[in-house]
């Protein structure tokens, strides 16, 4: 169980959810919704382990909690687009389809049909049948950007893919913590974030923090203190790149 909390295991993870988000063609909802499943709630509940040694002490015994391998793992990333898939579109992702993409990159196991049934209910009961979406990030940044492009024109300089990769990254910094604690003012530090990285700041005219404020409820300097935080790993990205 220790090689789980692996911040290596972890990325590779994480990477495999974005290729499997992509081939699947899945919403933004659908992939941030699933992030947080696997990643704030599946993935800490298996590394708790009480959970599943009920589990597998009872009448819910599986080789796919046993033998906790990478693609075991894998396989449980997928279930976590499926269940988001089946809460958030109206025609959810099919288990063939998830069987062909498992067959295509997940190579050192092969899994059935059965196995996504039985892969399904067992992520529920590690996770609680917790599959409430009022605390997702992502939620309320949509609903914020939307708000702030109705309101000033500088929000249409903003992109939401700006605001997506900046929550790509906090994934990839192993930053989850953030998204579990305030996800609201998560989402107004990101458009925050997204403001002054996209808009000239000679264009800073929309009083965009006092506009947060009455918003979210969340004091300015609090808004601020996660915005240092986010630029602050946008800026090591950044520098990444450059030396690679």
């Amino acid at each position: 169980m220790e090689a789980m909390a692996t911040r290596s295991l972890r990325r590779r993870l994480l990477e495999f959810h974005l290729q499997a988000s992509h081939h699947l063609q899945v919403r933004p909802i659908v992939k941030y919704t699933s992030l947080s499943f696997f990643l704030d709630r599946f993935m800490p509940s298996l590394q708790r382990g009480s959970v599943t040694e009920k589990m597998q002490g009872g009448n819910c015994k599986s080789w796919l909690l046993e033998h906790l391998r990478e693609s075991n793992l894998q396989l449980f990333v997928l279930i976590s687009i499926w269940v988001s898939s089946k809460i958030h579109d109206s025609q959810p992702l099919s288990v063939r389809s998830l069987k062909a993409l498992s067959d295509k990159i997940i190579s050192d196991q092969h899994f059935t049909s059965r196995d996504f049934s039985d892969a399904e209910f067992i992520f529920l009961e590690v996770i609680g049948y917790d599959i409430g979406t009022s605390k997702i990030a992502f939620l309320h940044l949509e609903d914020l950007f939307i708000q702030l492009r109705g309101l000033s024109k500088l929000g249409e300089i903003i992109e939401m893919d700006t605001c997506m990769e900046i929550m790509d990254l906090l994934y990839e910094e192993d930053t989850s913590s953030l998204f579990l604690t305030s996800f609201d003012s998560l989402a107004a530090s990101i458009l925050v974030s997204a403001y002054l990285i996209s808009v000239p700041k000679q264009q800073w005219e929309f009083p965009l923090l006092p506009w947060v404020k009455f918003i979210t409820s969340h004091e300015e300097q609090d808004i601020m203190r996660f915005v240092g935080c986010i630029l602050s790993h946008v800026l090591k990205a950044e520098e990444s790149r450059h030396q690679n």
